[in-house]
């Protein structure tokens, strides 16, 4: 893949989801220089994921939502703008500059605004044996059937709770994959909490999908409903699957586990540009501070789609369309005028956003599934248990930072990315405060590993060369 055509852009987008996709083709619409990064190999991010190059060419196996998507990738395609596939972009400052990774080189490039569109993560699902060779997440699985066509054919549990984990299923099954049983995770709780909320979800357009898919899942799986425990075990690699439903406990034998309680934002480039979050109550994880158009702390960058808070992919289009309007308005007045109306763009977002808080009361992890105890690992990356993490607390840890400094949590390959919720709320719960009081991990460049030899191969001024001779 090439580098960057420029050194600078009008507006630079990162991540080719529906938001990116989305903002893209608006701001290069407009006529502003735009430059649109993505690690995948081809436009659509998680949800639309291998759109124009899947082998599953059936359109009732993976749904009519996913393929709404063509036309949104193809419309960015053609508007102008430069995409950049398996790039990787790894520092973003308040100057808006930023450090890109492309074919195993690195450079630095200028933008008047930038987009973050990185859309989000699967909440850790921190489980006795979840690091157990055969235990994935559903997203993992979900990426395999959409980029390969694979699905599971030994025995296969799946588990946890979320819209996500009946697409899956139900995607699984479509294609002639095996699926023993759904352990569903859903506290029972939650469903007399969502009540409130179920009118707004009844006229939304989630209610009759998300019927249909769970009724073709059960027609054709056995569901066990309100799972409280749930552990992996085996030998070396996953064997078998152990729950507790009510007054029932039972051991299933297993070749393969898929786990999934919802998804979050990425916020790790975010964060380490600066932009502020605060821990959202509602989802249970950090969300950026940002005005009506998308727009963060850090002037120059706002935030589009799932990393602006979780909405889903339609929610995620108006949010992009909304950020690069903001964008063009900034950069180029005269172009306003051809655009819809920001109200209309408003509008849309509502309407896409209808239903989401039921689905967020309905989906609330418990927190025995979101704060481990014992000897459960947390930082898959460095081996260090909830156990650990209390020691820590006890001997003077405050949180996520100074935490690194006993255990090195957080400081592996995926910097945080699957044990930052875990470690906010498992500290906050030990200390007696809030997980914004507890705070995250502090984040800053590279985001994302690259080769050392990168750094060394960037251009160095001679400011910067003569402050190393003299050190």
């Amino acid at each position: 893949m090439s580098a960057p055509k420029r050194e600078q852009y009008a507006v630079v987008v990162i991540g080719a989801g529906p938001a990116g996709l989305a903002a893209t083709a608006s701001a290069a619409g407009a006529g502003l220089s735009t430059l649109l990064l993505d690690e995948n190999a081809g436009p659509g991010g998680q949800v639309w994921r291998a759109i124009s190059s899947t082998p599953v060419t059936r359109e009732a196996v993976l749904g009519a939502d996913y393929w709404s998507g063509a036309e949104l990738a193809t419309a960015a395609r053609d508007s102008g703008a430069e995409i950049i596939h398996r790039a990787t972009v790894w520092s973003l400052d308040r100057n808006l500059e930023l450090g890109v990774s492309v074919g195993g080189g690195s450079a630095f490039i200028k933008a008047k605004r930038v987009i973050i569109a990185t859309g989000a993560l699967e909440r850790p699902f921190p489980i006795p044996g979840w690091t157990l060779p055969g235990v994935m997440t559903a997203g993992a699985a979900q990426t395999m059937l959409k980029s390969s066509g694979l699905v599971p054919d030994g025995r296969t549990i799946i588990a946890g709770q979320g819209p996500l984990l009946w697409l899956l299923a139900a995607q699984i099954l479509r294609l002639g994959g095996r699926i023993d049983r759904v352990l569903d995770t859903t506290p029972r709780a939650n469903y007399m909490a969502a009540l409130p909320h179920a009118f707004a979800f009844m006229t939304s357009p989630y209610v009759m999908k998300g019927l249909a898919m769970m009724r073709e899942v059960r027609a054709k799986v056995p569901v066990v409903k309100g799972v409280t425990e749930l552990a992996a075990a085996g030998d070396g690699k996953l064997a078998s699957v152990s729950y507790v439903a009510g007054s029932k406990r039972e051991t299933l034998p297993a070749d393969l586990l898929l786990l999934h309680q919802g998804v979050v934002p990425n916020v790790n480039l975010a964060m380490a540009a600066g932009v502020e979050h605060r821990w959202n109550e509602s989802q249970l994880c950090w969300t950026p501070v940002l005005d009506a158009d998308g727009n963060s702390s850090v002037p120059g960058i706002a935030i589009a789609g799932d990393g602006a808070g979780i909405g889903g992919a339609q929610a995620a289009i108006w949010r992009g369309r909304i950020a690069a309007r903001a964008a063009i308005a900034a950069l180029a007045p005269a172009a306003v005028a051809k655009l819809d109306p920001i109200a209309a763009l408003r509008t849309g977002l509502a309407r896409a956003e209808r239903g989401r808080a039921f689905l967020d009361v309905l989906f609330q992890p418990a927190p025995q599934f979101r704060i481990p105890k014992g000897d459960t690992i947390v930082c898959r990356c460095e081996e260090i248990t909830a156990q650990d993490v209390l020691d820590s607390v006890a001997i003077g840890a405050t949180g996520p930072n100074q935490l690194k400094a006993y255990r090195r949590t957080g400081m592996g390959p995926c910097q945080g990315r699957l044990c930052g919720l875990t470690v906010t709320e498992l500290m906050a719960e030990a200390r007696g405060k809030s997980p914004q009081e507890i705070g995250y991990y502090r984040l800053r460049a590279p985001v994302k590993p690259i080769m050392l030899s990168e750094l060394a191969a960037l251009p160095k001024s001679d400011e910067a060369t003569k402050a190393v001779v003299r050190g």
